[in-house]
């Protein structure tokens, strides 16, 4: 078990130098503006995750408009809630370019034209594109900056941050289901939609309130928490063997970088102080010229960046407990989009529609999941609490959970099951807070990226597989049993690096000692 980075002796370089003198923190790092970056990451939560979580309103006004198969229309959904996290990779690209508050806005602005563009639909295909894609796309680029700001502005608190804000998706999927049921019943779907759409116009609001921190701040921030992890880890770090076999990002390249930067605008200010005797327009093109060039140099610089981090020396993938952590989630997300799919059919079967119909399972399981975030943030946030271990208990009590829920018939049963895996899926809340653990402030983006992506393609064919996994063998036994064995799969790949990962330098050292 390992509690930062340096446990696993794995770093990217941002954090290690420290520098001898005391850094003053940022006022608005973990107090501050950062509780507004919370507020507008909990309304991103609620607008997508929440509506997404709704979006069984409209699937059955889907099928009774246009008289297709339940399997075709439930890729409607199924495609908007992948996309949205399946674009995580390439989101981070326009993060690293444009950052988090332009990347929101523009998210906002193309999940709104989603909605709207779909109450026009005249077919399911149609809606493929116009909410599957549009609108997934959107709302993946408005999910994930909403994510990574809040592991920016935090240090202390970064848990309970994360976990107060994710909490926006359990109270969306209660006030988007109602606010989709009343606008069908009363305005049509379509006039739903289209309101849903200026509903979602918020978004940019949201977006506007990431203010983002200077690189300054950032600086200030990495160095405390290399601080912190020093004093608590209390033993040497073998970050510089791994950083020689494994490759970081140096600080010469984007030294070099910033110096040729320098060169363009000094080029260009000199072009424009001789100008200054020439006509008005001459001066005007310089100006253009001047923002072309800085814009050239942004966007070169966070592609540089993106692209480093997927397939230079530092390439995230490099990072053996990250690539086990990609795996995890191959199969995680899937276990806790399964009982939300199928469960309405089990109840069905067992015959307890009456009782679920006065407090259905998956508002069970959405309560408590609202509960599990805060609780589970509260707790990796003790000194004396490895949030690796929280996070690692959590998942080992929801795969227990996924195995037992076929052996309970009754609705008493059920309910426990199902409040269980509510609490314990609480540690998605620890997801952004276990890869800054890996990666560093500065590859946040980019790694939770992949993640999210990781989780989008298990969301996408989770539960057409269990189904099909039902058409075969009749029963959703069978779904459950095979999800979460792959689930235990996933789980064993992040116990067994972080082993391997501590075993290789004692070998490295056994070995230097017999020479």
């Amino acid at each position: 078990m390992y509690a930062s980075r340096e446990d696993i002796g794995y770093d990217f370089g941002e954090d290690s130098k420290v520098g001898s003198k005391p850094v003053k923190p940022n006022p608005n790092i973990d107090g501050g503006w950062a509780w507004t970056i919370v507020l507008s990451s909990f309304l991103v939560h609620i607008l997508i995750m929440g509506s997404q979580m709704a979006l069984g309103i409209l699937n059955m006004e889907w099928l009774e408009e246009f008289n297709q198969s339940r399997g075709l229309t439930a890729w409607v959904s199924s495609l908007s809630m992948g996309i949205t996290l399946i674009v995580g990779p390439f989101i981070g690209l326009f993060i690293s370019m444009c950052g988090c508050r332009t990347t929101a806005i523009i998210g906002g602005i193309l999940n709104a034209l989603g909605w709207i563009l779909s109450a026009y639909a005249s077919n399911v295909h149609y809606l493929f594109l116009t909410f599957g894609v549009t609108a997934g796309i959107g709302s993946g680029m408005v999910y994930l900056p909403a994510v990574v700001m809040v592991g920016q502005y935090f240090q202390k608190r970064r848990a309970l941050a994360q976990g107060l804000s994710t909490t926006g998706t359990g109270f969306g999927a209660f006030l988007m289901t109602a606010l989709l049921k009343y606008l069908c019943t009363e305005f049509g779907w379509r006039n739903a939609m289209f309101i849903q759409g200026a509903v979602s116009l918020n978004l940019c609001v949201c977006g506007a309130l990431m203010r983002p921190l200077s690189p300054k701040d950032l600086n200030e921030k990495c160095m405390v928490r290399s601080d912190s992890e020093e004093n608590r880890a209390k033993a040497p770090s073998n970050s510089t063997e791994t950083i020689k076999s494994n490759g970081v990002l140096t600080e010469e390249p984007e030294k070099k970088e910033e110096a040729a930067n320098e060169e363009v605008h000094g080029s260009v200010q000199h072009i424009e102080i001789g100008g200054k005797s020439g006509s008005g327009r001459s001066m005007y093109g310089l100006r253009i010229l001047k923002t072309v060039s800085q814009l050239t140099v942004t966007v070169r610089k966070g592609f540089a960046l993106w692209y480093s981090s997927y397939f230079g020396a530092a390439s995230l993938f490099t990072n053996r407990v990250f690539v086990a952590f990609i795996i995890w989630a191959l199969f995680a997300y899937s276990s806790f989009v399964i009982p939300f799919i199928h469960l309405p059919e089990i109840v069905k079967q067992y015959n307890l529609s009456r009782q679920d119909n006065v407090f259905p399972l998956t508002s069970i399981i959405a309560i408590v999941h609202i509960f599990g975030k805060v609780i589970l943030g509260i707790i990796s946030d003790l000194p004396c609490i490895s949030t690796w271990n929280v996070f690692l208990m959590a998942n080992f009590t929801l795969v227990t959970c996924i195995l037992t829920l076929p052996l309970m018939q009754t609705y008493v049963g059920l309910a426990v099951v199902c409040a269980l895996i509510g609490f314990s899926s609480g540690y998605f809340s620890l997801m952004p807070v276990v890869t800054e653990d890996l990666v560093g402030t500065k590859h946040l983006a980019n790694a939770y990226g992949i993640i999210i992506c990781a989780n989008g393609i298990s969301a996408l064919f989770g539960p057409p597989f269990a189904g099909w996994i039902y058409d075969i063998t009749q029963k959703y036994d069978f779904s459950f049993y095979i999800a979460g064995l792959l689930y235990m799969v996933g789980i064993i790949f992040l116990l067994i690096q972080p082993c391997i990962q501590k075993k290789q330098p004692r070998e490295k050292s056994t070995e230097e000692a017999q020479v």
